[in-house]
């Protein structure tokens, strides 16, 4: 025991190495090809919901306000089913069916999902509180009243029926969208090894600017963001809230298309509606153009160039013409239509972040690539009589990255850690052929699916 205490480890129990084969049965073995069920025979699928967990968040307008990872929706939760599956019921988005299971009914709209099960309807738990908060209650249905010890988890026997009645759902998918263009990129692993310079295939302009170039002969701040490792978990969303004051909007005003969030994550799939290849996650904020497109349409100069590359937002300059919003070809922009933040209640002046500008109404706002938190470490590295060092500066949704997928820092200092990742070969810019050049950059996804695997399954070989 003195030994084992003192080494951190016990001789001999190493686990041993194994090498596993896959079997040639696999898809038999997980299930096969299933009969065509009849109407109404359904499995249903019982899960904690990804932003209020069980429902002990539920209360919190921050999580309720945050889009769910795939289906990008806010203030509820929804019977989710496959579009084939919708198909035969005979219904489509915001539906209102009745579910039956075990003797118990709930109501609860619809919401079509590429990639789920077909025959099967996924429910979050934690909504539908009638009391314990003016955020929680009246939001969503009550999925909990369907679940029993019998089918904690899921269980078949689901009955579905049409009630003819519509309910609105508020997501964010299409808001705020790029008009299709080509800005995931992505290959398998052998794609990139025959040819490295994939993300740049197809680019076009992006040589004359009208712009005079401007050297940065001190701190040039940038971006840049792994598509391969990001999944989507909306970590950096809230972090980026939290860290700026970003107010929640309520569901009304999400259904007008007015979220405020600085960052959000564009989910794309890949494939057939009803089994795609793959998902894509590309978190897009603030791209700080070099040549930015919002800085000469603004009458006021609320929108102006930093000496180290921001593209920076001079709030009490601001006159709400929106002009800027409009030329920006990534829609990062944010207006504050109404006030929505409360200035008087003392108890919510605590949570706010103190060195950051609380925005009035009428006032465009924005990513600033945390330029507070770049304002403390210049003072720290001045106090101590010493420059920046490389990565000292964390962002906001970089710091929250469970992934690492987002990293910041001076692009001027070849040991920083965004400068060695913007000299690869899969880093590219997005909308690269409008010249914005942007600081924001990103490195296209890597995917190294098994070919065995996905053959079995019938899903294709395409990453």
């Amino acid at each position: 025991w003195r030994t084992a205490l003192h080494n951190g480890l016990l001789e001999g129990s190493a686990a041993r190495p194994t090498s596993p084969e896959l079997r040639g049965d696999l898809a038999a073995r997980l299930g096969g090809p299933k009969p065509a069920p009849t109407e109404g025979d359904l499995e249903i699928i019982f899960r904690l919901d990804p932003t209020i967990y069980d429902g002990r968040f539920a209360n919190n307008g921050w999580l309720q306000e945050l889009p769910k990872p795939l289906t990008k929706l806010t203030w509820d939760n929804v019977a989710l089913m496959s579009p084939q599956t919708a198909e035969r019921l005979g219904v489509t988005d915001e539906d209102v069916v009745e579910l039956s299971y075990g003797g118990n009914r709930v109501n609860a709209p619809v919401w079509r999902l590429p990639g789920h099960a077909a025959d099967s309807v996924t429910v979050y738990v934690g909504y539908g509180r009638t009391r314990g908060g003016r955020v929680a209650a009246g939001t969503g249905f009550d999925a909990y009243r369907l679940r029993t010890s019998r089918a904690p988890y899921f269980g078949s026997g689901l009955q579905l029926r049409k009630t003819g009645g519509r309910y609105a759902l508020a997501s964010t998918q299409d808001h705020f969208g790029l008009e299709g263009r080509d800005h995931v990129r992505a290959a398998t692993i052998e794609e990139f090894r025959e040819n490295e310079d994939f993300a740049h295939e197809g680019e076009h302009g992006g040589g004359v600017s009208l712009y005079p170039e401007y050297l940065y002969e001190g701190n040039k701040w940038g971006m840049a963001i792994d598509l391969t490792v990001c999944t989507g978990c909306n970590s950096c969303v809230i972090a980026c809230q939290a860290e700026n004051n970003i107010p929640i909007v309520g569901k009304d005003q999400v259904l007008n298309g007015r979220e405020m969030h600085w960052l959000r994550i564009d989910t794309y799939r890949a494939g057939d509606v009803e089994n795609p290849t793959e998902i894509y996650h590309e978190p897009m904020l603030c791209q700080h153009c070099e040549k930015a497109p919002c800085e000469p349409v603004c009458p006021v100069a609320a929108t102006v160039h930093s000496n180290e590359g921001l593209n920076d937002m001079v709030y009490n300059r601001c006159i709400g013409t929106r002009y800027c919003s409009n030329n920006c070809p990534y829609k990062v922009r944010r207006f504050n239509f109404l006030q929505y933040n409360d200035k008087r209640t003392e108890t919510l002046k605590m949570m706010r972040n103190p060195q950051v500008t609380v925005r009035e109404r009428g006032v465009m706002e924005k990513c600033t690539f945390c330029v507070q938190r770049i304002a403390r470490a210049r003072i720290s590295a001045s106090a101590e009589n010493r420059s920046l060092e490389a990565d000292q500066v964390v962002t906001a949704c970089q710091g929250a990255c469970p992934t690492n997928a987002i990293v910041f820092g001076d692009i001027n200092n070849k040991e920083s850690a965004v400068y060695k990742l913007k000299q690869q070969p899969r880093n590219y810019a997005v909308l690269g052929e409008l010249n914005t050049q942007p600081r924001t950059t990103y490195l296209a996804a890597i995917r190294n699916p098994n070919s065995r695997i996905t053959t079995e399954l019938g899903i294709g070989e395409e990453g």
